[in-house]
């Protein structure tokens, strides 16, 4: 199969090579010239359990050297889905299919302005990768992937399952849900927890849990996530702050990738997590006071970089 990877930082380097390992034919596209000019001369290099590999695939600059795909994954940050969509739509064509794995939410709303939305899957995955320099990245740890079809329609869950046991063929472990948003929904309630406090302190995720002031925090915001979900009807977990704790002693050494953002001087995507929840709330005529302090301090942060 021909894929087509928009956005090759750190995760998604990592899947277009899981899938290039494969034996499908992966194209990945970004505009870092450095490391698009080190995949292509001396392929990915991947750190995974203290090992070293290198995977060789095609990278570019430029979309057009793709062509034609029949899939596509998006893996920039959310405040790049519009160009990045923009570019899906070329790549896919009429027939093609364009999936998100991205964080946040709002994503597959906005490819939907350019892909009917029988075509788009989104999801969400466990898997960790973190970018070590150009050509570079280390897999920080696997987990399993769920996607689903946005359409609520036959042809589009069809798809979602074709999808996931391609996926599972190619070793990446992915199951085909039908409620993708609740899905999605509860991604969102853990990156909602952890990203902007982790961002904010220079804390690890684990560290989260040596304070109770800072545990407090956490399960406040996400509190009033899962209030503005329910609003919504949207079903989330009912342990959702205790999972948050579990994912943040689970991944206790990493930094959120909210963290690096910060770390780098980089634009974050606070916008569509702690920033989605104060929108949410406020056309539902709710507060989220935590969520909006939160947002309010990164915006404030990335602004004075």
């Amino acid at each position: 199969m021909k894929i087509a990877v928009v956005g090759a930082g750190a995760m998604g380097s990592l899947f277009g090579a899981m899938l290039a390992e494969a034996g499908n034919e992966v194209w990945l596209y970004d505009v870092w010239i450095g490391h698009v000019q080190t995949i292509n001369q001396n392929g990915l290099s991947i750190e995974r359990e203290g090992k070293k590999i290198k995977v060789h695939l095609k990278a570019t600059l430029d979309s057009a050297q793709i062509g034609q795909a029949d899939l596509v994954i998006i893996f920039v940050k959310s405040t790049q889905t519009q160009s990045a969509a923009e570019t899906a739509q070329k790549i896919a064509g009429k027939d093609g299919t364009v999936m998100t794995l991205q964080n946040g939410m709002g994503n597959a709303d906005i490819i939907a302005d350019f892909i009917t939305p029988e075509r788009i899957l989104a999801g969400t995955t466990s898997h960790g990768a973190t970018m070590l320099g150009s050509g570079s990245i280390r897999h920080a740890g696997m987990g399993a992937t769920t996607i689903g079809a946005w359409a609520q329609t036959e042809q589009g869950r069809q798809r979602a399952r074709q999808f996931a046991e391609f996926f599972n063929q190619a070793g990446i472990e992915t199951e085909a849900i039908t409620d993708v948003r609740s899905v999605v929904w509860n991604k969102l309630l853990i990156n909602v927890g952890i990203n902007a406090i982790t961002a904010l302190t220079g804390i690890s995720n684990g560290q989260i849990l040596d304070l109770e002031i800072t545990k407090e925090l956490s399960c406040a915001a996400v509190k009033e996530a899962m209030s503005v979900a329910r609003a919504q009807n949207v079903s989330v977990r009912e342990d959702a702050v205790e999972h948050v704790f579990k994912v943040a002693e689970a991944t206790a050494a990493n930094r959120s990738s909210m963290g690096q953002d910060v770390d780098n001087r980089r634009q974050t995507e606070i916008g569509a997590i702690n920033g989605f929840i104060v929108r949410e709330a406020k056309q539902l005529g709710l507060d989220a006071p935590v969520n909006r302090a939160l947002t309010a301090l990164v915006e404030t942060l990335q602004c004075h970089y």
